[in-house]
């Protein structure tokens, strides 16, 4: 997981700018030009919410025979290198359920999956805990999780539910395959 420090104790230490995620992509948020303290500056104010979008909607490299016949390895390339000392991948193996169905089971990869992508916070100290739960809807052909992150007073402090959905669009087999 990246870190930033500032340099300069002098100056206000540098805060992440906030990512939005409409459902396929993520993208940075800007201030209305309206907003008293930054109009049209980059956002940061949901710092908790955008590292949880990062990690799990970030593709994390995988080890080779994690690959299914055809797939070419995603995520950062740096992870592919030596990781320093307490370094971690970033991002999640959720990427990898996209050329499969449903099947017996699957809900516990996924939660395996989003536990794994989050760890990391944990780690940091951002969060104590976190809970995930998942359900399979097969008729809808989809995946829900709901991600439950508790700080320190034990209080919930990020709770939000995503989906992993398969769907045929227009005779494309795996729509979100790219």
């Amino acid at each position: 997981m990246l870190k930033i420090i500032p340099v300069d104790d002098e100056r206000e230490p540098y805060r992440a700018p906030d990512i939005g995620w409409d459902g396929q992509a993520g993208d940075i948020i800007v201030n209305a030009l309206t907003d008293p303290d930054a109009p049209g500056d980059l956002r940061s104010e949901q710092g908790l919410a955008t590292q949880v979008l990062i990690s799990l909607m970030t593709d994390r490299r995988v080890e080779p025979e994690e690959l299914r016949e055809g797939d070419q390895n995603r995520g950062w390339i740096g992870d592919s290198f030596d990781l320093a000392e307490g370094e971690t991948p970033l991002g999640s193996r959720l990427w990898l359920l996209r050329r499969t169905s449903i099947f017996e089971g699957i809900q516990v990869v996924v939660e395996d999956y989003v536990r794994e992508a989050l760890q990391p916070i944990i780690d940091q100290g951002a969060v104590v805990s976190l809970d995930v739960a998942v359900t399979v809807d097969r008729p809808g052909n989809r995946v829900d999780y709901q991600v439950s992150l508790y700080g320190r007073s034990g209080s919930l402090i990020y709770d939000r539910k995503f989906e992993l959905l398969w769907r045929q669009v227009h005779g494309v087999e795996y729509p979100l395959a790219r």
